[in-house]
């Protein structure tokens, strides 16, 4: 469906965009994640041939989208993070242009425009101009103006950015019926949303792919620690003590005071070590109560971090040996200088 293959951006001597390659295949919902200014939107628009890649190639629906623009363009809808909108007209006005200028024929035309229309629940406010509408709306209308047409791609670029809670949730329900119809692209801050709505994770950073897989697989690969939450009544302080009852403890971290006269701790081990079996069997013989024990899990943010800090620490190993490759060969010139005005002398 969508294949990017060794695509880099530059704009002047910087570079926005480095040698990335990844591929989105027919139906299947993606995330694509970075921090800011790590090329996301830059990719997405080379996607959606609003600009040029450097150099690389990125196919749609088997269509290079450099050489046959208008082919490639037709399978896209895209809805970009700043919600570009006309303001003076109404909701129903502006998916009916967004139709014209996606030369969807006149026979179908309003009935296309219709089925948008209920598809993203705009039915009650779609004679009502785009100024007097929720923030929520107007990315409804955004995203209307992305499908209608019906594209085989969609690309949402942000989509619940600056919605309240519900309005995030209805516009996360309505990104997953979405994928039952078109391959989506997904891009937020939110990974939440990403873990419950999207098949596979891309994540760029620097301009650069840093890793590709399902949030499931990227949780456990960045799992370092089995760790459990514990809440108990120890008023004999022994909780101190369970290394040594419990030898597969690493560490033993108390969090918190809790009103009830309970305390709680993080307990860890390594990651192939389940401790909460001994803890049920040792606890109680050392008079300490347990009032909750869950296990905690990774998360798709826990993941995300950790892999941007370890790109964060290879980018300064990489720069450490560059200077080190640097000063070798300045020292090297240095010494040949030395070298040729003693010849000469």
């Amino acid at each position: 469906m969508i294949e990017v293959k060794n695509v880099t951006k530059k704009y002047g001597s910087t570079v926005a965009v480095d040698n990335i390659s990844f591929d989105v295949k027919d139906g299947e919902v993606v995330g694509f994640l970075g921090p800011n200014g790590a090329g996301k939107s830059t990719t997405m628009n080379m996607i959606t041939g609003f600009i040029e890649p450097t150099s690389g190639q990125i196919i749609v629906n088997g269509n290079d989208i450099s050489k046959k623009q208008k082919k490639a363009k037709k399978d896209i809808g895209y809805m970009p993070e700043n919600v570009p909108l006309y303001y003076e007209l109404t909701a129903k006005e502006f998916i009916t242009y967004m139709a014209e200028l996606k030369m969807v024929k006149r026979n179908v035309r309003k009935q296309e425009v219709q089925e948008v229309i209920k598809e993203v629940g705009l039915e009650e406010v779609q004679n009502k101009l785009i100024r007097n509408l929720s923030r929520g709306y107007k990315q409804r209308v955004s995203m209307a103006g992305a499908l209608i047409g019906n594209p085989d791609v969609i690309i949402l670029d942000e989509p619940t950015v600056g919605l309240d809670p519900k309005q995030i949730t209805e516009i996360r329900n309505l990104i997953k019926k979405l994928g039952q119809k078109h391959t989506v692209i997904l891009s937020t801050h939110i990974l939440s949303e990403v873990s419950q709505i999207c098949e596979r994770v891309i994540i760029i950073n620097k301009g650069k792919i840093i890793a590709i897989d399902t949030p499931e697989n990227l949780e456990k690969a960045t799992k370092e620690k089995n760790s459990i939450s514990i809440t108990v009544e120890d008023p004999k302080d022994n909780m101190q003590n369970l290394k040594e009852k419990i030898k597969e403890i690493e560490t033993i971290e108390f969090k918190r005071d809790n009103n009830d006269g309970t305390k709680q701790y993080i307990v860890t081990s390594s990651s192939d070590v389940d401790l909460r079996k001994k803890l049920f069997e040792v606890l109680p013989k050392e008079e300490i109560v347990i009032f909750e024990l869950k296990k905690t899990e990774t998360t798709l943010e826990d993941a995300f971090i950790k892999l941007i800090d370890k790109a964060k620490e290879n980018d300064g190993i990489e720069k450490m040996q560059k200077e080190e490759v640097d000063n070798t060969q300045e020292n090297d010139q240095i010494k040949n200088n030395v070298e040729e005005k003693e010849e000469k002398k």
